[in-house]
């Protein structure tokens, strides 16, 4: 199985009146090709701005991306130029972005938004790119599509704006779909909804995803591989069942006592967390989970912690491993 993208030491600041914000410090990973990866951590932890950096969404200023190299079909992303990035945006990766209120524009219709990337990149005319436009909406259930493309998005129901922003996202075919928790801003019963349709689009096209959550439940039911992140850094990361059943970070020992279980007889040690996440502008030297962490040495405070494999394709960042 080849790669499909590679991360190397991806650095992301904010430079700002306060000082700078630490958002992603020095990360790395792999997603090959046709699996899903998913990135789980607390809000805060740089799992957005991670995925905003491959995309270079990043605002600059006040954003920087300092060092590092996202390899995408073998080419550096990051050393692109802007008129080859945006070739590529769409085309070769797509997004699916929390909120569809706020990525559907809400003065254009539907139609306008779903075929303007079909136009720009695939060369179509305006009829082929309805077409495609309807295929693409029938197929993520919007019912009556044609006659819907005259709509804004405000008249579509939050679970309808959602499927329509994973319709616009692979009617260019894309290789590589990024998910940046797409089904957060959805009731439990739209989730599981949209999670299914985006395993059978997955199946069907032969797609790859990085999913992004801070919901362990929903990365579980749709990964291959989960990475773990704290304050800018990745800390484990496994393949899913591995992880589930054997976390090895201290972080994420705690993360998975937290999930609620159908079985409140069954006797699981809860682990509490004590004090608050760290800020980005001050982050802790050694290891940043140390002041957090239960089970913390003096050389946590002091020395950070390797990257290292402790069995296969089981990696952590913590001293105790």
């Amino acid at each position: 199985m080849t790669h499909l993208l590679e991360v190397k030491n991806l650095t992301t600041r904010f430079y700002t009146e306060d000082g700078v914000v630490h958002a992603v410090s020095g990360i790395s990973y792999t997603v090959d090709e046709g699996e899903s990866l998913g990135i789980v951590g607390e809000s805060g932890s740089g799992k957005s701005v991670g995925v905003k950096s491959i995309m270079r969404l990043i605002p600059s200023p006040p954003g920087r991306i300092e060092e590092g190299e996202v390899i995408f079909n073998e080419r550096d992303l990051l050393k692109l130029s802007d008129d080859e990035i945006r070739r590529i945006r769409g085309r070769d990766i797509a997004m699916i972005f929390q909120d569809p209120m706020t990525s559907l524009n809400p003065v254009l219709t539907i139609g306008l938004q779903m075929t303007e990337g079909l136009q720009l990149h695939l060369g179509m005319n305006q009829e082929q790119a309805e077409n495609r436009a309807v295929e693409m909406m029938s197929l993520v259930g919007i019912p009556d599509a044609r006659a819907r493309l005259k709509d804004y998005p405000h008249e579509f129901s939050g679970g309808q704006r959602q499927r329509i922003g994973i319709a616009r996202a692979i009617a260019l075919r894309p290789k590589f779909i990024i998910c940046d928790e797409p089904v957060s801003a959805l009731d439990v019963s739209i989730q599981s909804q949209v999670l299914n349709l985006l395993q059978d689009l997955q199946e069907e096209f032969g797609l790859t995803y990085l999913f992004i959550a801070h919901n362990l439940s929903v990365v579980e039911h749709i990964s291959d591989r989960v990475a773990v992140m704290y304050l800018g850094k990745i800390v484990e990361l496994a393949p899913r069942q591995e992880l589930y059943n054997n976390p090895l970070h201290p972080y994420t020992q705690a993360l998975m006592s937290a999930i609620p279980i159908p079985k409140p007889n069954l006797n699981r040690e809860r682990v509490i967390l004590e004090g608050e996440v760290p800020s980005p502008l001050n982050p802790p030297e050694g290891c940043r989970f140390h002041p957090r962490c239960p089970v913390a040495m003096a050389r946590c405070s002091v020395e950070e912690p390797e990257f290292l494999e402790d069995r296969q394709d089981h990696w952590a960042a913590c001293f105790r491993v």
